[in-house]
């Protein structure tokens, strides 16, 4: 056999164990399988880390030879081995009451081995690393010093807590892998390949023709857009930044801006309802609320996040001279048959949001969204033929084997939080954040913030909120921080550590793609989102941020972020009319703080700031250069 024939053969081994994976799950979740917990995790587990050892070569330098395929082959052997036993042995441990045997304990040990590797090739060093401090921690317990001393376990104990409930790896993020987020990777798929993506970007250029900085504010709203289903900030920018960037450029942003926008928005991307990638049914299942109550909390943010990133890119535009471009507005397609033409993807989501808001669960939503989909298509191209049949397959293998890295970073995450438990750790590292801050919340806030974005550093967003939910924010908790407001703190940081240096995983790969230095990107794009790292404080402060006071504060917490938001886009572009001195960029800085930090005397304050920097900055009028 040749070897195209055998790749082609992988090739379609890979799809149609994709396939198979997604199809099982959909079964799963739409009742038409009926079957308990732990199986579900564990089949769940073995199929998923099995498919991406197929996938994920060992390394680079191995890619396509022999030894990979022998230690993958090896790997998916132990996976299976490891899983079918204990899929065989779970009920007698459950029924026993614990009771376990040396062959569990075997069993568990093995997949531990397994699950260490799927994290590094999947998601790589970092979390690989960070999960084995973490499994360490027990038997280092006893030498340590101070706070982080215990009493330490054995072995067997770790292993068998880790590997036969679901306290360890089959907890709840491997839950939610197996339920919420693979249905949403496939109907993200499935809204990719009908081609949702080239109506969003129709939309967001037809929406955007004709004003300042069309290119980039377009890049801002395909990018939220394609964002909200992707789940990947990096993965986002490689998908949209392909389009965007290079149009950006041609309009006359240089290529560091153009891949700072390009980043920033697919980063927010994942905190804009109504799918806010992976992360967020995660948040909801640990916090243990609805996830409309999610979307209702994460709504405001997002919006002050985006206009945020509008107003940044429109002074940026100012600044630098760029005008309006009209050239083509005699050649676009009416509005009105972008919208009709985009009905099936239209119609999908106001399924998917109307189900929610109704009480129907994520996932049971999710599948009647694409069934709205997959019959509007047909509805609106009245054609079925081998071409449809072939989009839905593909669909739902893509969005299969799109979760196995996702399934490794949560079962990483549950040796994590597994240890946390047995342990007492995480206690002890809410008491170390306690006692740094000397109490006061504020420094509280500001250590959490410096440990989310460390933690955070490149791993994708997930994964980092999964290892932050567990570690850091029950320090919050402890604090009198309500929990759905710790957990969204830390997820905040954990989306925007991947554009802060230095390890900014979408800005290297906007930069990549425009020509770029990636640190200077990373910089930029970091200065750009600087309101995301005020925005989290602010709602701590002012929980009607996060819609959660009473009316009037909701009311002034709208009005009072949103000027605040636009006020500190002006002092980090320097620019509103004119270009402004640092001492009135100072101010805008100033007036963005005290309207973001909720209430009446410090919104007073800041309109007197702001309404400075308008007289200030029309009192000597002068001309924009370049």
């Amino acid at each position: 056999m040749t070897v195209s024939k055998r790749l082609f053969t992988l090739q379609n081994a890979i799809l149609l164990a994709g396939f198979g994976l997604g199809a099982y799950h959909l079964l799963i979740v739409s009742g038409v399988v009926a079957i308990s917990t732990m199986p579900m995790r564990v089949t769940h587990v073995m199929l998923a880390l099995s498919l991406l050892f197929v996938i994920k070569p060992a390394s680079a330098r191995l890619a396509g030879t022999v030894a990979n395929s022998l230690v993958s082959a090896a790997l998916v052997a132990a996976t299976l081995g490891a899983s079918l036993w204990l899929l065989s042995r779970w009920k007698t441990i459950a029924f026993s009451g614990g009771i376990t045997s040396e062959g569990d304990y075997i069993a568990g040990l093995v997949l531990l081995l397994v699950v260490f590797e799927a994290a590094r090739r999947g998601i790589g060093l970092i979390l690989a690393g960070i999960t084995l401090v973490f499994f360490l921690y027990p038997f280092a317990a006893p030498y340590l010093p101070g706070v982080l001393e215990g009493r330490g376990s054995s072995l067997e104990r770790i292993v068998l807590v880790l590997t036969t409930d679901t306290q360890g790896i089959y907890g709840i993020p491997v839950g939610v892998a197996a339920t919420y987020i693979i249905v949403f990777t496939i109907f993200g798929a499935l809204l990719s390949n009908f081609g949702a993506g080239d109506f969003f970007f129709e939309l967001s250029t037809r929406c955007t023709r004709g004003l300042r900085a069309a290119s980039a504010k377009s890049a801002v709203l395909f990018s939220t857009l394609i964002g909200m289903v992707s789940g990947s900030a990096a993965g986002n920018v490689a998908v949209t930044g392909t389009v965007t960037i290079p149009i950006m450029k041609r309009e006359g942003y240089k290529p560091h801006q153009a891949a700072a926008i390009e980043a920033v928005a697919s980063t927010g991307g994942q905190i804009m309802p109504p799918v806010m990638g992976a992360a967020a049914f995660i948040m909801a299942e640990i916090v243990g609320v609805p996830y409309t109550s999610i979307m209702v909390t994460a709504l405001l943010p997002a919006l002050l996040f985006f206009g945020s990133a509008f107003v940044v890119v429109h002074l940026q535009a100012v600044r630098m001279g760029i005008a309006p471009n009209t050239a083509e507005a005699g050649e676009e397609v009416p509005l009105l048959h972008v919208l009709i033409k985009g009905g099936p993807f239209i119609f999908a989501f106001g399924t998917l949001i109307t189900m929610m808001l109704m009480g129907y669960s994520p996932f049971m939503a999710s599948l009647w969204a694409m069934v709205a989909l997959i019959g509007l298509d047909v509805v609106w191209n009245r054609k079925i033929d081998g071409a449809f049949f072939a989009k839905i397959f593909n669909s739902v293998s893509e969005g299969a084997r799109s979760v196995v890295t996702i399934s490794a970073a949560c079962a990483a995450a549950g040796i994590i939080a597994g240890v946390l438990g047995v342990t007492g750790l995480g206690s002890k590292i809410a008491t170390l954040i306690d006692v740094a801050s000397g109490g006061y919340l504020f420094l509280a806030l500001f250590f959490t913030m410096l440990t989310s974005i460390v933690l955070g550093m490149g791993l994708p967003t997930t994964a980092a909120y999964l290892i932050l939910a567990t570690v850091v924010a029950p320090a919050l908790v402890r604090l009198d921080v309500p929990v759905l407001t710790a957990h969204f703190f830390v997820f905040y940081y954990g989306c925007i550590s991947t554009i802060t240096p230095p390890v900014a995983l979408a800005s290297y790969v906007a930069g990549g793609i425009a020509g770029a230095d990636v640190n200077k990107v990373g910089w930029t794009a970091a200065s750009y989102a600087a309101t995301s790292f005020v925005l989290p404080f602010a709602f701590v402060y002012g929980p009607g941020i996060l819609m959660q006071g009473s009316m009037v504060e909701n009311v002034l917490a709208v009005v009072t972020a949103a000027l605040g938001t636009g006020a500190i886009a002006v002092a980090i572009i320097g620019c509103l009319t004119q270009r402004l001195t640092p001492l009135v960029r100072c101010l805008a800085a100033a007036a963005g703080l005290a309207l973001l930090f909720q209430g009446w005397q410090s919104a007073i304050i800041g309109l007197i700031l702001i309404a400075t920097v308008i007289v200030l900055d029309r009192a000597k009028p002068k001309p924009i250069t370049t």
